[in-house]
């Protein structure tokens, strides 16, 4: 009810993470797909609401429930969840740090939720036009994205692995706007025209050109590091970089790339650490 208060959409889960109660086309011989328009319960998250009357009915219909799901990508939150895994020896968070620094954003301060496991989810709001579809390692290995038509465990909820906690002090918190350059990264790019296979730079089809190109390219980086203020010059050099060796420019804009962080301020040390680390993260070293 306190999250129905909040204006996030709950249903019963079973100790399994499940949602408690069960399709009634479950024995139908051809199941129909149908989302609740048939006006009975037992349709996962499309069961979910905010009205105190529905809630109860909904719980009182699966008196074994343990927990509770929050349906994501409803108004008026849009909910996202970021789910941070840290089973199989993936270190989800720390591949969201790398994802933040490539990218340039920050995650805001909003409601986190930790899981048995070890785990932790994020909770963000997306702006009501965009349609954030679930996936599971997509954006980087460990990291699950619950948007439009899935669910998260809420927390007090108890499982057979254990209990989903919030963490002090996000509680209170609403769910933080979801930062626009990671949105990008969630929502799919609309169908491009077909485009030709992308060519060698040692077998460029223009010559003359595609050199045009990536000296412009190259001097547009520089320029962008040499604007750093204090406290994004490492971000900025890595967002360089990682565009660089993309591009298939890296090993011959390093040098210049290195030239424009000493002048910011950084050592060389921290230049060719954090060059290094463009290099690595885009399969170039």
């Amino acid at each position: 009810m306190s999250a129905a208060e909040r204006g996030l959409a709950v249903i019963p889960l079973s100790r399994t993470k499940l949602p408690a109660l069960r399709s009634p086309h479950h024995d139908e011989p051809h199941p129909a797909l149908c989302h609740g328009e048939c006006g009975r319960l037992g349709h996962g998250v499309y069961d979910a609401s905010t009205d105190p009357r529905r809630i109860r009915e909904l719980f009182a219909a699966a008196p074994w429930t343990t927990g509770y799901g929050i349906a994501c990508g409803l108004p008026p939150h849009h909910l996202i969840g970021i789910d941070l895994d840290t089973k199989s020896g993936t270190d989800a968070p720390a591949a969201l740090r790398e994802l933040a620094l490539r990218h340039l954003f920050t995650i805001p301060d909003t409601v986190v939720v930790t899981t048995p496991s070890g785990g932790r989810h994020l909770w963000l709001a997306g702006p009501p036009g965009a349609v954030v579809p679930n996936s599971a390692g997509r954006l980087a290995p460990g990291i699950d994205i619950r948007g439009a038509g899935g669910y998260l465990v809420g927390p007090g909820s108890r499982t057979e692995h254990g209990v989903y906690n919030t963490v002090p002090g996000t509680a209170h918190l609403p769910p933080a706007p979801c930062p626009p350059a990671l949105l990008r990264l969630l929502v799919p790019p609309p169908h491009a025209a077909h485009q030709p296979p992308h060519q060698p730079p040692h077998q460029p089809s223009h010559p003359a050109g595609h050199a045009s190109a990536e000296t412009q390219r190259g001097h547009g980086l520089v320029q962008f590091v040499l604007a750093a203020h204090e406290g994004q010059r490492n971000t900025r050099l890595f967002w360089a970089a990682c565009r660089a060796y993309e591009n298939g420019i890296g090993e011959a804009l390093a040098p210049q790339l290195t030239d424009a962080a000493l002048r910011v301020g950084l050592t060389e040390r921290e230049a060719h650490s954090t060059i290094a680390s463009a290099a690595r993260l885009t399969g170039r070293a």
